[in-house]
């Protein structure tokens, strides 16, 4: 076996139980705290806003960032805690916690499951570039990577959320702590700093008893959308990236996903 190929098996043998999942994103025990108090939120990884909780571990990682009134720290912990944010809250204001995992794969064992992926997530022209490209419809590996954000009020919630530079991410165009949402929470979804236009974005709304709806919207030219909200609701904003990847040997990657999401919630 070649050392890349050694690499690769080694990377697979460490990953987590998000293998063959869906949405990753940042679920805090409490969207609003007071000053001084300790915020907590957890890693999850699952379906329909609902899901396994992931460990603090440095390895599963590239970035574990905490931005607040302007500045960003990073978030530290030892490998295996849970929650995996733990820190005391700074002073008035809105925080964002930024979370870029590193880079897994997992391996489509039937063609039918990398269909129905693809459908849900609106990238239907993908099946015909499968087959175009001469891909195997069995046993073909997709690399991808998680980009995730969490709005958290201290105090008064004051402040904006604003690009902080993942390679994908969903910004927040109005603070659901301060603003008025009757008209619905803009977002804008960015692919390298860029507006991404006409991009599906999957919105899951948590109730205050727990039942989770699901809704499905799409960005304009300038990659903005307008979502609905309603007080007293918990939210997962959601939006995959699909490329194809050339791959330089048998077993390589031939496909990459890059999943943004953002949590927040809107006060009752």
């Amino acid at each position: 076996m070649s050392l890349r190929r050694g690499l690769f098996a080694a990377c697979l043998a460490m990953l987590p139980a998000m293998v063959g999942a869906h949405e990753f994103w940042i679920e805090p025990d409490a969207y609003q705290v007071a000053p001084g108090d300790t915020m907590t939120a957890q890693l999850r990884v699952g379906e329909t806003f609902g899901g396994s909780v992931q460990s603090y571990l440095p390895r599963n990682f590239q970035r574990f960032d905490l931005r607040c009134n302007g500045a960003t720290s990073k978030v530290t912990g030892r490998a295996g805690d849970r929650p995996a944010l733990s820190v005391t809250a700074p002073g008035d204001g809105l925080c964002v916690v930024i979370h870029q995992t590193r880079y897994f794969a997992l391996t489509y064992e039937t063609w039918q499951k990398f269909v129905n992926f693809v459908e849900h997530k609106d990238f239907r022209s993908a099946i015909a570039d499968h087959r175009a490209r001469g891909l195997p419809e069995k046993d073909f590996t997709e690399q991808y990577s998680r980009y995730a954000k969490s709005l958290i009020a201290v105090g008064s919630g004051r402040g904006a959320d604003g690009p902080v530079g993942l390679t994908t991410e969903i910004v927040a165009e109005a603070n659901p702590y301060t603003d008025n949402l009757s008209g619905g929470m803009p977002v804008q979804v960015l692919f390298k700093g860029r507006p991404r236009a006409d991009a599906q974005v999957e919105l899951f709304a948590k109730s205050p008893g727990g039942r989770v709806t699901v809704s499905l919207h799409r960005t304009d030219g300038q990659g903005r959308a307008r979502l609905p909200v309603k007080p007293g609701h918990s939210y997962l904003v959601d939006a995959v990236v699909l490329r194809p990847v050339t791959p330089r040997q048998d077993g390589d990657p031939v496909w990459e996903t890059l999943w943004a999401s953002l949590t927040f919630s809107v006060p009752g």
